[in-house]
């Protein structure tokens, strides 16, 4: 069933515009000439403002998984502690044993962020070559405090600090070069709001100097091979065309925006949320809660866990056949949380339409 422009909240991918769509219909161009590299230059300038940053941002045709892989692959062969508390977060870890590296999990409840004095206690006892976190939990909603955690490991270690924030850039603050970021990466299709199949990552130059060194790092991911090619503005490989017209529109939109009046648009759509939640648990009498505690939400996605004898399931179920997209639950909470993907062009008044049909719903399911 084909779903009405501004009713889709799914927490990736996300609704894009139309005319972001139709920027993908232009002539292809030679993808070493002149022409792609005044887009690439335009993309730069666009992206470097998006992560803050005024180092190179690396534009892969791949998934974000994709430049996950890359960031193990590019940091040295030491321990990657692996900072869990999702599922997207054990998916790193997963990654880098998939890579050879070996992992420790630092492992907090689901919907719970990771404490910097508790990082900063486990990297002063061992010693790391990587840690490797998620800033915005899609599974859960949660939000790490990734500046406290990276200014914790600096200060006790030279491990890399890997930072995933796919539901992060573009919807939650980040500043790549003023948190001292070693490698931190998203995709196109969150809260960037354009189409899957790119990826976007800033490294830094002692990441790209461990990188230089490390052997078996291969060659679609190479971020040596990048930062060579990123220098003339082309690509070590074949880039998606389409994908990169689309997203020098959209980053003409975001720059119109502003990245502060994004980021609080991102979290004025997340306050309603939570407030909204609980709202209905003070007029249904029943216990919703937001999964994250308050504090360490993500302004970008929020888990909704209902109370025994309501149907996640059945929730998403029935907005789906009154024409609106949510998303389920994911992973371990995955029977007992529906999930809101508040980000990328939505706006409060389409939220607030989303919210008046979900209370609808649930005074049904729950008949009050």
């Amino acid at each position: 069933m084909a779903v009405s422009e501004g009713r889709f909240f799914l927490p990736g991918p996300t609704e894009v515009r139309p005319e972001i769509l139709e920027a993908q219909a232009r002539p292809m161009i030679p993808h070493r000439g002149r022409e792609f590299q005044a887009l690439m230059a335009d993309l730069q300038a666009g992206l470097k403002d998006v992560f803050r940053t005024a180092r190179p941002v690396v534009v892969s045709t791949s998934s974000a998984t994709g430049l996950m892989e890359a960031a193990i692959r590019n940091s040295g062969t030491g321990r990657v502690l692996a900072l869990v508390n999702g599922a997207f977060s054990e998916r790193f870890a997963e990654i880098a044993e998939a890579c050879g590296r070996q992992v420790t999990r630092m492992a907090v409840p689901w919907g719970e962020a990771h404490d910097p004095d508790a990082v900063a206690a486990l990297v002063t006892d061992r010693a790391y070559g990587a840690v490797a976190l998620v800033h915005s939990e899609t599974s859960t909603g949660a939000l790490n405090p990734v500046a406290e955690i990276a200014a914790a490991v600096r200060e006790r270690s030279d491990a890399l600090v890997l930072v995933d924030s796919v539901t992060g850039v573009g919807g939650a603050e980040l500043h790549a070069d003023a948190w001292g970021l070693d490698f931190v990466l998203t995709g196109s299709h969150k809260a960037l709001a354009l189409p899957p199949g790119l990826a976007f990552g800033v490294a830094s130059e002692r990441m790209l100097e461990r990188a230089a060194t490390t052997p078996g790092r291969g060659v679609y991911f190479d971020l040596v091979a990048f930062a060579g090619n990123l220098a003339k503005m082309q690509t070590p490989n074949t880039p998606a065309l389409t994908l990169m017209y689309a997203l020098r529109e959209q980053l003409g939109r975001i720059g119109a925006e502003g990245m502060e009046v994004r980021w609080a648009r991102h979290l004025a759509m997340a306050e309603r949320t939570w407030r909204w939640v609980g709202d209905t648990a003070s007029r249904t009498g029943l216990d919703f809660q937001v999964l994250a505690p308050e504090g360490s939400r993500s302004p970008t996605v929020t888990a909704v866990r209902v109370p025994m004898g309501v149907d996640p399931v059945a929730v998403v179920a029935a907005m789906g056949e009154r024409g609106w997209v949510l998303g389920g639950g994911y992973g371990e909470v995955k029977g007992t949380t529906f999930r809101i993907g508040h980000m990328g062009d939505h706006t409060l008044a389409g939220l607030e339409a989303l919210l008046d049909e979900l209370g609808g719903v649930l005074a049904g399911v729950v008949g009050g």
